[in-house]
């Protein structure tokens, strides 16, 4: 299995090379990619310099800063095109432990789609966390996980890893969200598209070095996406118990109209029909045996009955003239009555 770590960055050059030289040493056949949004501190330089010694680490730059979301999906875009069988998100702020990557990726070589570091699952730490940041985070997954039925402890960790298959079933291009609502919106969309999750206990460590990038506005918007995916989950059920009723009564009218093809509706196959015998056709392509020989003499017989009816009127009112005109009909009557 070929992994490839993604780390996003924006003036992390306090950490950058400490947490790449802790991944070659935890998992020496990764490569990793970074992602930098153009960080002023020089983030991407020092990245650079540390491919060139270390080999496969890889520097994406990108022009201006676009958010965790969008960074991600850029990293699972280029290492599909490469190849990769195994990502890995992970922050580079050393937050995520890079002894863990080992474990992390495990599960993924049994079949899992999706792997989540969980902070709250037994085994999980989050040490030196205050009181009130840890029930903001924990409220927030509980709030997730009860309204998009998710079953998954920490629905908003950054580390975690996914399978290159799982990757190319979900639709990147339509996944919006960053920060916590990426993460969520992740594990939703597997779930959806039939992926298979499962987590792993990991120890977050608050950051040592460098600017923390968390925000009001972040949380904001995860707790109102998870809401508003919650109302289309809700939307969705209510039109699959609708949906029958519809497709039955749309299935209706084309039973109907098929009656001027010859078939039988649902409502007039519930009616005896009257016996009605059928006649087969000759043509260059059927035989004229086709059909029973007694339904073949009776047309015959009848055919023939009405040519000598016919022949005997001529006849009739050829001798009688006008005066014999009435005789000559009721013979005529007498001929077209004997084809049944």
């Amino acid at each position: 299995m070929l992994p490839l770590v993604i780390l996003p960055t924006y003036n992390e050059s306090e950490n950058i090379e400490s947490v790449i030289r802790r991944i070659r040493v935890a998992l020496p056949e990764a490569a990793v990619l970074v992602v930098d949004d153009s960080s002023p501190d020089g983030t991407a330089l020092i990245a650079e310099r540390l491919g060139k010694e270390l080999g496969q680490v890889e520097v994406m730059r990108r022009p201006a800063k676009a958010g965790l979301g969008s960074a991600y999906r850029a990293g699972f875009a280029w290492g599909l095109e490469r190849g990769f069988e195994a990502f890995v998100e992970m922050d580079c702020d050393l937050s995520h432990e890079p002894e863990a990557l080992r474990s992390l990726i495990a599960p993924l070589g049994e079949g899992v789609d999706l792997v989540v570091g969980s902070r709250y699952m037994p085994g999980g730490a989050i040490p030196n966390w205050r009181l009130h940041r840890r029930l903001l985070s924990q409220g927030g997954n509980i709030y997730a996980s009860l309204m998009l039925g998710l079953h998954v402890t920490d629905s908003t960790s950054g580390f975690r890893a996914y399978s290159a298959d799982i990757l190319r079933r979900v639709d990147l291009g339509a996944v919006r969200a960053d920060g916590y609502g990426f993460q969520i919106e992740m594990v939703h969309q597997v779930l959806e598209h039939g992926g298979t999750v499962t987590e792993v206990p990991i120890r977050f460590v608050d950051r040592v070095e460098g600017k923390s990038k968390m925000s009001g506005h972040i949380v904001v918007e995860a707790l109102a996406l998870v809401t508003w995916w919650a109302f289309l989950r809700a939307a969705r059920a209510l039109l699959g118990v609708l949906r029958p009723a519809t497709t039955a009564a749309a299935g209706a009218r084309p039973a109907r109209r098929t009656r001027a093809a010859g078939r039988l509706s649902p409502a007039s196959a519930r009616k005896p029909m009257e016996s009605v015998p059928l006649v087969p056709f000759a043509t260059s392509e059927t035989p004229a045996t086709v059909g029973t020989s007694a339904t073949v003499g009776t047309v015959d017989a009848a055919t023939t009955a009405l040519t000598t009816g016919e022949s005997s009127a001529r006849q009739g009112s050829a001798r009688q003239g006008s005066a014999g005109q009435e005789k000559a009909s009721e013979q005529e009557d007498e001929g077209e009555s004997g084809d049944g």
